[in-house]
Protein backbone atom coordinates (compact mmCIF):
# COMPACT_ATOMS: atom_id res chain seq x y z
CA UNK A 1 0.00 0.00 0.00
CA UNK A 2 2.50 2.47 1.30
CA UNK A 3 4.33 1.73 -2.11
CA UNK A 4 1.04 3.04 -4.09
CA UNK A 5 1.06 6.30 -1.64
CA UNK A 6 4.83 6.80 -2.57
CA UNK A 7 4.60 6.34 -6.29
CA UNK A 8 1.85 8.80 -6.75
CA UNK A 9 3.26 11.23 -4.28
CA UNK A 10 6.37 10.96 -6.50
CA UNK A 11 4.27 11.37 -9.41
CA UNK A 12 2.59 14.73 -8.16
CA UNK A 13 5.89 15.54 -6.25
CA UNK A 14 7.95 15.47 -9.61
CA UNK A 15 4.99 17.44 -11.97
CA UNK A 16 5.01 19.52 -8.92
CA UNK A 17 8.37 20.02 -8.81
CA UNK A 18 8.52 20.97 -12.26
CA UNK A 19 5.57 23.43 -11.90
CA UNK A 20 7.52 25.40 -9.30
CA UNK A 21 10.21 25.32 -10.88
CA UNK A 22 8.87 26.37 -14.33
CA UNK A 23 6.83 29.26 -11.75
CA UNK A 24 10.49 30.79 -9.92
CA UNK A 25 11.56 31.38 -14.20
CA UNK A 26 8.16 33.11 -14.42
CA UNK A 27 9.00 34.92 -11.29
CA UNK A 28 13.04 36.09 -11.98
CA UNK A 29 11.25 36.84 -15.57
CA UNK A 30 8.94 39.12 -13.92
CA UNK A 31 11.56 40.67 -11.48
CA UNK A 32 13.88 41.46 -14.35
CA UNK A 33 11.41 43.41 -16.82
CA UNK A 34 9.11 44.68 -14.20
CA UNK A 35 9.93 47.44 -11.70
CA UNK A 36 9.11 46.45 -7.99
CA UNK A 37 6.50 49.47 -7.90
CA UNK A 38 4.38 48.09 -11.23
CA UNK A 39 4.77 44.25 -9.79
CA UNK A 40 2.90 45.26 -6.59
CA UNK A 41 -0.04 46.02 -8.88
CA UNK A 42 0.40 42.56 -10.57
CA UNK A 43 0.74 41.04 -7.23
CA UNK A 44 -2.68 42.65 -6.20
CA UNK A 45 -4.42 41.24 -9.47
CA UNK A 46 -2.79 37.59 -9.18
CA UNK A 47 -3.44 37.02 -5.66
CA UNK A 48 -7.16 37.30 -6.24
CA UNK A 49 -7.31 34.75 -8.35
CA UNK A 50 -4.44 32.66 -6.58
CA UNK A 51 -6.70 32.82 -3.73
CA UNK A 52 -9.37 31.12 -5.99
CA UNK A 53 -6.90 28.69 -7.04
CA UNK A 54 -6.83 27.83 -3.60
CA UNK A 55 -10.39 27.39 -2.78
CA UNK A 56 -10.74 25.47 -5.90
CA UNK A 57 -8.16 23.74 -7.46
CA UNK A 58 -6.21 23.01 -4.14
CA UNK A 59 -8.91 23.43 -1.37
CA UNK A 60 -12.67 23.68 -0.91
CA UNK A 61 -13.80 21.93 -4.41
CA UNK A 62 -11.61 19.20 -4.30
CA UNK A 63 -12.26 18.82 -1.06
CA UNK A 64 -16.31 18.43 -1.39
CA UNK A 65 -16.08 16.85 -4.93
CA UNK A 66 -13.33 13.96 -4.35
CA UNK A 67 -14.75 12.17 -1.09
CA UNK A 68 -18.59 12.37 -2.94
CA UNK A 69 -17.24 10.98 -6.21
CA UNK A 70 -14.83 8.04 -4.47
CA UNK A 71 -18.38 7.23 -2.69
CA UNK A 72 -19.95 6.94 -6.36
CA UNK A 73 -17.24 4.90 -7.72
CA UNK A 74 -17.73 2.53 -4.67
CA UNK A 75 -21.52 2.27 -4.42
CA UNK A 76 -23.07 3.48 -7.83
CA UNK A 77 -22.52 2.48 -11.56
CA UNK A 78 -20.50 4.25 -14.04
CA UNK A 79 -23.42 5.63 -15.48
CA UNK A 80 -24.22 7.60 -11.74
CA UNK A 81 -21.04 8.83 -12.07
CA UNK A 82 -21.34 10.21 -15.02
CA UNK A 83 -24.39 12.04 -14.15
CA UNK A 84 -22.60 13.51 -11.91
CA UNK A 85 -20.21 14.84 -13.26
CA UNK A 86 -22.13 16.04 -16.30
CA UNK A 87 -24.90 17.82 -13.64
CA UNK A 88 -21.53 19.25 -11.73
CA UNK A 89 -19.52 20.62 -14.38
CA UNK A 90 -22.70 22.22 -15.63
CA UNK A 91 -24.00 23.74 -12.37
CA UNK A 92 -20.62 24.87 -11.36
CA UNK A 93 -19.57 26.96 -14.90
CA UNK A 94 -22.81 28.45 -14.94
CA UNK A 95 -23.05 29.59 -11.45
CA UNK A 96 -19.21 31.07 -11.73
CA UNK A 97 -19.51 32.32 -15.26
CA UNK A 98 -22.02 34.58 -13.45
CA UNK A 99 -19.65 35.41 -10.49
CA UNK A 100 -17.28 36.52 -13.38
CA UNK A 101 -19.32 38.67 -15.02
CA UNK A 102 -20.07 40.05 -11.51
CA UNK A 103 -16.40 40.45 -10.98
CA UNK A 104 -15.11 42.19 -13.35
CA UNK A 105 -17.77 45.08 -13.55
CA UNK A 106 -17.18 45.27 -9.71
CA UNK A 107 -13.37 45.49 -10.84
CA UNK A 108 -13.01 49.32 -8.75
CA UNK A 109 -14.60 48.36 -5.45
CA UNK A 110 -12.39 44.90 -5.52
CA UNK A 111 -9.55 46.70 -5.78
CA UNK A 112 -10.74 49.66 -3.31
CA UNK A 113 -11.15 46.87 -0.84
CA UNK A 114 -8.26 45.08 -1.27
CA UNK A 115 -5.13 47.50 -1.50
CA UNK A 116 -6.58 50.89 -0.12
CA UNK A 117 -3.50 52.16 0.10
CA UNK A 118 -3.29 51.88 -3.98
CA UNK A 119 -5.75 55.27 -4.41
CA UNK A 120 -3.19 57.60 -2.66
CA UNK A 121 -0.13 56.38 -4.57
CA UNK A 122 0.95 58.80 -7.39
CA UNK A 123 1.97 56.24 -10.30
CA UNK A 124 -1.29 54.99 -11.22
CA UNK A 125 -1.71 51.88 -9.32
CA UNK A 126 -5.51 51.71 -8.92
CA UNK A 127 -6.16 52.63 -12.59
CA UNK A 128 -3.85 49.35 -13.38
CA UNK A 129 -4.89 47.19 -10.66
CA UNK A 130 -8.59 47.36 -12.07
CA UNK A 131 -7.85 47.15 -15.60
CA UNK A 132 -5.79 43.54 -14.83
CA UNK A 133 -8.07 42.63 -12.45
CA UNK A 134 -10.56 42.50 -15.16
CA UNK A 135 -8.74 40.17 -16.85
CA UNK A 136 -7.91 37.94 -14.36
CA UNK A 137 -10.89 37.40 -12.37
CA UNK A 138 -12.28 35.42 -14.92
CA UNK A 139 -9.55 32.56 -14.09
CA UNK A 140 -12.58 31.94 -11.41
CA UNK A 141 -14.15 29.69 -13.80
CA UNK A 142 -11.30 28.36 -16.31
CA UNK A 143 -9.19 26.87 -12.69
CA UNK A 144 -13.06 25.58 -10.69
CA UNK A 145 -13.47 23.65 -14.14
CA UNK A 146 -9.81 22.66 -14.19
CA UNK A 147 -10.17 21.59 -10.49
CA UNK A 148 -13.16 19.20 -11.40
CA UNK A 149 -11.65 17.20 -13.85
CA UNK A 150 -8.59 17.37 -11.88
CA UNK A 151 -10.45 16.02 -9.25
CA UNK A 152 -12.14 13.25 -11.26
CA UNK A 153 -8.85 12.37 -13.08
CA UNK A 154 -7.53 11.91 -9.66
CA UNK A 155 -10.13 9.63 -8.33
CA UNK A 156 -9.16 7.55 -10.69
CA UNK A 157 -5.73 7.33 -9.84
CA UNK A 158 -3.94 10.09 -12.75
CA UNK A 159 -2.57 12.47 -10.70
CA UNK A 160 0.03 13.57 -13.35
CA UNK A 161 -2.01 15.42 -15.53
CA UNK A 162 -3.82 17.53 -13.60
CA UNK A 163 -0.88 18.48 -11.56
CA UNK A 164 1.08 19.34 -14.81
CA UNK A 165 -1.58 21.89 -15.54
CA UNK A 166 0.01 24.55 -13.23
CA UNK A 167 3.21 23.82 -15.58
CA UNK A 168 1.25 24.96 -18.52
CA UNK A 169 0.14 28.34 -16.95
CA UNK A 170 3.96 29.13 -15.78
CA UNK A 171 4.74 28.35 -19.44
CA UNK A 172 2.10 30.64 -20.57
CA UNK A 173 3.11 33.70 -18.06
CA UNK A 174 6.55 33.53 -18.86
CA UNK A 175 5.98 33.58 -23.01
CA UNK A 176 3.71 36.71 -21.94
CA UNK A 177 6.37 38.27 -19.63
CA UNK A 178 9.07 38.04 -21.77
CA UNK A 179 7.99 38.47 -25.25
CA UNK A 180 4.54 39.90 -25.29
CA UNK A 181 5.15 42.74 -22.89
CA UNK A 182 6.75 44.81 -24.80
CA UNK A 183 4.43 45.68 -27.36
CA UNK A 184 2.03 46.67 -24.14
CA UNK A 185 1.82 50.28 -23.29
CA UNK A 186 2.29 49.10 -19.52
CA UNK A 187 4.39 45.56 -19.97
CA UNK A 188 2.60 44.88 -16.63
CA UNK A 189 -0.57 44.44 -18.47
CA UNK A 190 0.49 41.42 -20.28
CA UNK A 191 0.81 39.63 -17.34
CA UNK A 192 -2.88 40.18 -16.45
CA UNK A 193 -3.55 39.12 -20.10
CA UNK A 194 -1.57 35.94 -19.79
CA UNK A 195 -3.24 34.53 -16.33
CA UNK A 196 -6.66 34.66 -18.62
CA UNK A 197 -4.86 32.97 -21.61
CA UNK A 198 -3.36 30.46 -19.44
CA UNK A 199 -6.76 29.62 -17.86
CA UNK A 200 -8.14 29.00 -21.00
CA UNK A 201 -5.25 26.48 -21.88
CA UNK A 202 -5.20 24.58 -18.59
CA UNK A 203 -8.89 23.88 -19.18
CA UNK A 204 -8.61 22.01 -22.69
CA UNK A 205 -5.99 20.27 -22.12
CA UNK A 206 -7.79 18.04 -19.63
CA UNK A 207 -10.72 17.77 -21.93
CA UNK A 208 -9.69 14.51 -23.80
CA UNK A 209 -8.58 12.46 -20.82
CA UNK A 210 -12.14 13.15 -19.31
CA UNK A 211 -13.91 11.60 -22.51
CA UNK A 212 -11.38 8.51 -22.69
CA UNK A 213 -12.68 7.93 -19.15
CA UNK A 214 -15.54 8.11 -20.32
CA UNK A 215 -17.29 10.11 -16.87
CA UNK A 216 -18.40 12.94 -19.09
CA UNK A 217 -20.76 13.47 -21.65
CA UNK A 218 -22.94 16.48 -21.84
CA UNK A 219 -22.62 18.91 -18.78
CA UNK A 220 -26.11 20.30 -17.98
CA UNK A 221 -27.49 22.67 -15.28
CA UNK A 222 -28.90 20.24 -12.85
CA UNK A 223 -28.96 22.20 -9.08
CA UNK A 224 -31.67 19.21 -8.03
CA UNK A 225 -28.84 16.34 -8.21
CA UNK A 226 -28.22 14.60 -4.86
CA UNK A 227 -24.91 15.10 -5.35
CA UNK A 228 -24.78 18.81 -6.52
CA UNK A 229 -26.28 19.91 -2.95
CA UNK A 230 -24.43 17.59 -1.20
CA UNK A 231 -20.95 19.24 -3.04
CA UNK A 232 -22.19 22.55 -2.63
CA UNK A 233 -23.08 21.98 1.09
CA UNK A 234 -19.37 20.69 1.64
CA UNK A 235 -17.85 23.55 -0.05
CA UNK A 236 -19.76 26.10 1.88
CA UNK A 237 -17.47 25.90 5.63
CA UNK A 238 -14.60 23.93 3.33
CA UNK A 239 -14.31 26.99 1.49
CA UNK A 240 -13.57 29.47 5.26
CA UNK A 241 -11.65 26.51 6.19
CA UNK A 242 -9.49 25.77 2.81
CA UNK A 243 -8.76 29.61 2.16
CA UNK A 244 -7.84 30.86 6.31
CA UNK A 245 -3.65 30.53 4.85
CA UNK A 246 -4.10 31.98 1.45
CA UNK A 247 -6.59 34.91 2.96
CA UNK A 248 -4.48 35.35 5.83
CA UNK A 249 -1.53 36.37 3.25
CA UNK A 250 -3.82 38.56 1.05
CA UNK A 251 -5.15 40.62 3.70
CA UNK A 252 -1.49 41.19 5.13
CA UNK A 253 -0.52 42.46 1.69
CA UNK A 254 -3.52 44.93 1.78
CA UNK A 255 -2.74 46.10 4.61
CA UNK A 256 1.19 46.38 3.14
CA UNK A 257 -0.45 48.44 0.76
CA UNK A 258 -0.31 50.99 3.49
CA UNK A 259 3.61 50.94 4.03
CA UNK A 260 6.58 51.78 2.22
CA UNK A 261 6.20 50.84 -1.92
CA UNK A 262 7.35 47.63 -2.83
CA UNK A 263 6.48 46.38 0.21
CA UNK A 264 3.39 43.75 -1.20
CA UNK A 265 6.20 42.91 -4.08
CA UNK A 266 8.60 41.69 -1.14
CA UNK A 267 6.00 39.47 0.45
CA UNK A 268 4.49 38.25 -2.63
CA UNK A 269 8.54 37.08 -3.75
CA UNK A 270 8.95 35.63 -0.05
CA UNK A 271 5.58 33.74 0.07
CA UNK A 272 6.60 32.13 -3.44
CA UNK A 273 10.00 31.28 -2.13
CA UNK A 274 8.07 29.29 0.61
CA UNK A 275 5.54 27.92 -1.94
CA UNK A 276 8.16 25.71 -3.22
CA UNK A 277 8.57 23.25 -0.71
CA UNK A 278 4.96 23.54 -0.42
CA UNK A 279 3.74 22.44 -3.30
CA UNK A 280 6.31 19.96 -4.09
CA UNK A 281 5.69 17.86 -0.96
CA UNK A 282 2.93 19.05 1.18
CA UNK A 283 0.48 19.91 -1.63
CA UNK A 284 1.26 16.83 -3.20
CA UNK A 285 0.97 14.42 -0.26
CA UNK A 286 -2.50 15.84 0.72
CA UNK A 287 -3.60 15.41 -2.86
CA UNK A 288 -3.07 11.27 -2.79
CA UNK A 289 -4.14 10.92 0.02
CA UNK A 290 -7.44 12.42 -0.10
CA UNK A 291 -9.29 10.09 -2.86
CA UNK A 292 -7.59 7.20 -0.48
CA UNK A 293 -8.92 8.11 2.62
CA UNK A 294 -12.27 8.82 1.12
CA UNK A 295 -12.56 5.31 -0.09
CA UNK A 296 -11.28 3.85 3.24
CA UNK A 297 -14.12 6.16 5.15
CA UNK A 298 -16.25 5.15 1.97
CA UNK A 299 -15.45 1.45 3.12
CA UNK A 300 -15.91 2.06 7.03
CA UNK A 301 -12.28 1.04 7.12
CA UNK A 302 -11.37 3.35 10.49
CA UNK A 303 -8.06 1.64 11.04
CA UNK A 304 -6.96 1.75 7.94
CA UNK A 305 -7.95 5.43 7.66
CA UNK A 306 -5.79 5.87 10.48
CA UNK A 307 -2.99 4.34 9.39
CA UNK A 308 -2.54 6.20 6.54
CA UNK A 309 -3.31 9.70 8.21
CA UNK A 310 -0.58 9.01 10.45
CA UNK A 311 1.63 7.58 7.71
CA UNK A 312 0.88 11.36 6.30
CA UNK A 313 2.09 13.28 9.44
CA UNK A 314 4.55 11.62 9.89
CA UNK A 315 6.63 12.42 6.25
CA UNK A 316 5.16 16.06 7.09
CA UNK A 317 7.72 16.26 9.72
CA UNK A 318 10.85 14.64 8.47
CA UNK A 319 10.48 16.82 5.22
CA UNK A 320 9.28 20.17 6.49
CA UNK A 321 10.96 20.40 9.50
CA UNK A 322 14.23 20.78 8.43
CA UNK A 323 13.27 22.56 5.22
CA UNK A 324 11.46 25.06 7.37
CA UNK A 325 15.04 25.40 9.34
CA UNK A 326 16.64 25.66 5.50
CA UNK A 327 14.36 28.40 4.74
CA UNK A 328 15.50 30.27 7.46
CA UNK A 329 19.17 29.62 7.41
CA UNK A 330 19.50 30.30 3.23
CA UNK A 331 17.24 33.34 3.57
CA UNK A 332 19.74 35.33 1.81
CA UNK A 333 21.57 32.99 -0.53
CA UNK A 334 17.98 31.95 -1.95
CA UNK A 335 16.95 35.47 -2.33
CA UNK A 336 20.22 36.43 -3.87
CA UNK A 337 20.83 33.72 -6.15
CA UNK A 338 17.18 33.55 -7.66
CA UNK A 339 16.11 37.00 -7.61
CA UNK A 340 18.98 39.55 -7.96
CA UNK A 341 18.99 40.37 -11.75
CA UNK A 342 17.37 43.34 -13.38
CA UNK A 343 14.85 45.56 -12.19
CA UNK A 344 14.92 43.43 -8.38
CA UNK A 345 17.52 45.61 -6.64
CA UNK A 346 19.77 44.89 -3.37
CA UNK A 347 17.22 46.76 -1.41
CA UNK A 348 14.74 44.37 -3.03
CA UNK A 349 16.70 41.61 -1.77
CA UNK A 350 17.30 42.72 1.92
CA UNK A 351 13.92 43.04 2.11
CA UNK A 352 12.55 40.11 0.53
CA UNK A 353 14.87 38.13 2.51
CA UNK A 354 13.34 39.54 6.09
CA UNK A 355 10.09 38.24 4.75
CA UNK A 356 10.92 35.12 3.66
CA UNK A 357 12.74 34.49 7.81
CA UNK A 358 9.38 35.11 9.07
CA UNK A 359 7.37 33.32 6.71
CA UNK A 360 9.74 30.21 7.61
CA UNK A 361 7.89 29.43 10.43
CA UNK A 362 4.37 29.46 8.68
CA UNK A 363 5.61 26.75 6.12
CA UNK A 364 5.27 24.28 8.88
CA UNK A 365 2.10 25.08 9.65
CA UNK A 366 0.85 25.35 5.82
CA UNK A 367 1.83 21.98 5.67
CA UNK A 368 0.66 20.02 8.56
CA UNK A 369 -2.77 22.09 7.76
CA UNK A 370 -2.59 20.39 4.12
CA UNK A 371 -2.30 16.94 5.46
CA UNK A 372 -4.62 17.45 8.81
CA UNK A 373 -7.60 18.89 7.30
CA UNK A 374 -7.70 16.09 4.49
CA UNK A 375 -8.32 13.86 7.62
CA UNK A 376 -11.26 16.06 8.34
CA UNK A 377 -12.35 16.59 4.59
CA UNK A 378 -12.41 13.04 3.91
CA UNK A 379 -15.23 12.08 5.94
CA UNK A 380 -16.78 14.68 4.55
CA UNK A 381 -16.49 16.91 7.56
CA UNK A 382 -16.06 20.52 6.73
CA UNK A 383 -17.52 22.17 9.46
CA UNK A 384 -14.58 21.39 12.13
CA UNK A 385 -11.80 22.73 10.42
CA UNK A 386 -13.78 25.68 9.22
CA UNK A 387 -14.22 26.92 13.17
CA UNK A 388 -10.08 26.06 13.53
CA UNK A 389 -9.56 28.16 10.56
CA UNK A 390 -11.49 31.62 11.70
CA UNK A 391 -9.93 31.03 15.13
CA UNK A 392 -6.60 31.29 13.86
CA UNK A 393 -7.87 34.41 11.48
CA UNK A 394 -9.27 35.95 14.39
CA UNK A 395 -6.02 35.93 16.10
CA UNK A 396 -3.66 36.64 12.75
CA UNK A 397 -5.76 39.94 12.30
CA UNK A 398 -5.82 41.04 15.83
CA UNK A 399 -2.05 40.76 15.62
CA UNK A 400 -2.03 42.63 12.37
CA UNK A 401 -3.65 45.29 13.66
CA UNK A 402 -1.71 45.59 16.42
CA UNK A 403 1.60 46.06 13.98
CA UNK A 404 -0.14 48.99 11.72
CA UNK A 405 -1.53 50.75 14.94
CA UNK A 406 1.75 50.58 16.85
CA UNK A 407 3.91 51.23 13.49
CA UNK A 408 1.23 54.26 13.11
CA UNK A 409 1.87 55.64 16.82
CA UNK A 410 5.60 55.34 15.88
CA UNK A 411 6.12 57.51 12.98
CA UNK A 412 6.95 53.80 11.59
CA UNK A 413 4.71 52.84 9.14
CA UNK A 414 6.70 53.97 5.63
CA UNK A 415 9.82 52.30 7.06
CA UNK A 416 11.19 49.71 4.98
CA UNK A 417 10.98 46.26 6.84
CA UNK A 418 7.71 46.90 8.24
CA UNK A 419 6.14 44.22 6.29
CA UNK A 420 8.30 41.94 8.11
CA UNK A 421 6.15 42.15 11.16
CA UNK A 422 3.01 41.04 8.71
CA UNK A 423 4.43 37.74 7.44
CA UNK A 424 5.34 36.82 10.82
CA UNK A 425 1.96 37.18 11.91
CA UNK A 426 0.90 34.54 9.47
CA UNK A 427 3.65 32.14 10.60
CA UNK A 428 1.69 32.76 14.02
CA UNK A 429 -1.65 32.02 12.73
CA UNK A 430 -0.34 29.41 10.55
CA UNK A 431 0.99 27.27 13.33
CA UNK A 432 -2.12 27.61 15.85
CA UNK A 433 -4.28 26.21 12.70
CA UNK A 434 -2.36 23.33 12.42
CA UNK A 435 -1.86 22.58 16.02
CA UNK A 436 -5.74 22.84 16.60
CA UNK A 437 -6.51 20.67 13.95
CA UNK A 438 -3.98 18.10 15.12
CA UNK A 439 -5.31 18.35 18.70
CA UNK A 440 -9.35 17.39 17.30
CA UNK A 441 -8.01 14.41 14.95
CA UNK A 442 -6.62 13.23 18.70
CA UNK A 443 -9.71 13.55 20.23
CA UNK A 444 -12.02 12.13 17.67
CA UNK A 445 -9.63 9.06 17.99
CA UNK A 446 -8.64 9.52 14.39
CA UNK A 447 -4.99 9.90 15.38
CA UNK A 448 -3.03 8.12 18.80
CA UNK A 449 -0.62 9.83 20.88
CA UNK A 450 2.84 7.61 20.56
CA UNK A 451 6.14 7.51 22.07
CA UNK A 452 7.90 6.11 18.90
CA UNK A 453 6.24 9.90 17.37
CA UNK A 454 7.85 12.01 20.30
CA UNK A 455 11.08 10.53 19.93
CA UNK A 456 10.92 10.55 16.05
CA UNK A 457 10.40 14.12 16.25
CA UNK A 458 13.51 14.88 19.03
CA UNK A 459 15.76 13.00 16.38
CA UNK A 460 14.53 15.47 13.31
CA UNK A 461 14.85 18.30 15.78
CA UNK A 462 18.41 17.32 16.35
CA UNK A 463 19.31 16.71 12.62
CA UNK A 464 17.66 20.19 11.46
CA UNK A 465 20.12 22.04 14.05
CA UNK A 466 22.84 20.05 13.00
CA UNK A 467 21.65 20.89 9.29
CA UNK A 468 21.02 24.48 10.02
CA UNK A 469 24.82 25.12 11.67
CA UNK A 470 26.55 23.44 8.31
CA UNK A 471 23.93 25.95 6.33
CA UNK A 472 25.35 28.75 8.67
CA UNK A 473 28.77 28.27 8.33
CA UNK A 474 29.02 27.23 4.76
CA UNK A 475 26.84 30.07 3.54
CA UNK A 476 28.62 33.29 3.93
CA UNK A 477 28.19 36.16 4.51
CA UNK A 478 24.70 38.04 1.81
CA UNK A 479 27.21 40.86 0.89
CA UNK A 480 29.76 38.34 -0.40
CA UNK A 481 26.84 37.10 -2.62
CA UNK A 482 25.69 39.87 -3.74
CA UNK A 483 29.10 40.31 -5.55
CA UNK A 484 29.29 36.82 -6.71
CA UNK A 485 28.85 36.01 -10.21
CA UNK A 486 25.40 34.20 -11.41
CA UNK A 487 26.88 31.08 -12.05
CA UNK A 488 28.68 30.51 -9.00
CA UNK A 489 25.77 31.44 -7.41
CA UNK A 490 24.07 28.77 -8.39
CA UNK A 491 26.61 26.19 -8.12
CA UNK A 492 27.51 27.30 -4.39
CA UNK A 493 23.66 27.35 -3.37
CA UNK A 494 22.99 24.11 -5.13
CA UNK A 495 26.31 22.67 -2.73
CA UNK A 496 24.46 24.46 0.20
CA UNK A 497 21.51 22.45 -0.47
CA UNK A 498 23.26 19.21 -1.08
CA UNK A 499 25.43 19.26 2.16
CA UNK A 500 22.25 20.21 4.05
CA UNK A 501 20.02 17.23 2.88
CA UNK A 502 23.17 15.35 3.64
CA UNK A 503 24.26 16.16 6.74
CA UNK A 504 20.40 15.98 7.71
CA UNK A 505 20.13 12.57 6.72
CA UNK A 506 23.12 11.07 8.03
CA UNK A 507 22.36 12.59 11.25
CA UNK A 508 19.63 11.03 11.38
CA UNK A 509 20.75 7.72 9.98
CA UNK A 510 23.00 8.54 12.67
CA UNK A 511 20.50 8.71 15.74
CA UNK A 512 18.68 5.39 13.83
CA UNK A 513 16.24 6.13 11.96
CA UNK A 514 15.74 4.03 9.28
CA UNK A 515 13.58 4.07 5.71
CA UNK A 516 11.56 0.67 7.04
CA UNK A 517 9.87 3.35 9.78
CA UNK A 518 7.94 5.24 7.08
CA UNK A 519 6.61 1.98 5.67
CA UNK A 520 2.89 2.51 5.81
CA UNK A 521 1.55 -0.45 8.34
CA UNK A 522 -2.37 -1.54 8.40
CA UNK A 523 -3.47 -0.98 11.85
CA UNK A 524 -4.26 2.53 13.16
CA UNK A 525 -0.84 4.01 13.89
CA UNK A 526 -0.29 6.03 16.82
CA UNK A 527 1.71 9.74 17.07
Amino acid sequence: MSRGFFRSTAIVGITTLLSRITGLVRDVVQAVMIPAVYLEVYVLANQIPNLLRRLFAEGAFSQAFVPVVAEYKANRSKEDVRELVDSVSGTLGAFLAVVSVIGVIAAPIVVTICAPGFASKEVGQFGLAVEMLRWTFPYLLFVSLTALAGGVLNSYQQFALPAFTSVVLNIVLIVFAAYVSPYFEQPVVALAVGVFVGGVIQLIIQIPALIKLGVIRRPHWNWQHEAVKRIARLMGPAIIGSSMGQLSVMISSGIASLLADGSMTWLYYADRLVEFPLGVFSIALATVILPSLSSQHARKSPDEFSATLAWAVRLVCLIVIPASVAMFAMSGPLTVALLHYGQFKATDVAMTRMALMAFSLALLGWSMIKVLATGYYAQQNTKGPVKVAMRALGVTMVLNVIVVVALWLTGNLKTPGAHTLLALTNGVGAIMNAGLLYLGLLRSQVLRRGQAMRGLLIRIAVASVLMAAFLWWFGGDITTWLVTPTLQRVVWLAGLVVGGIGVYFAALWAMGVRAGQFRLQSPASSL
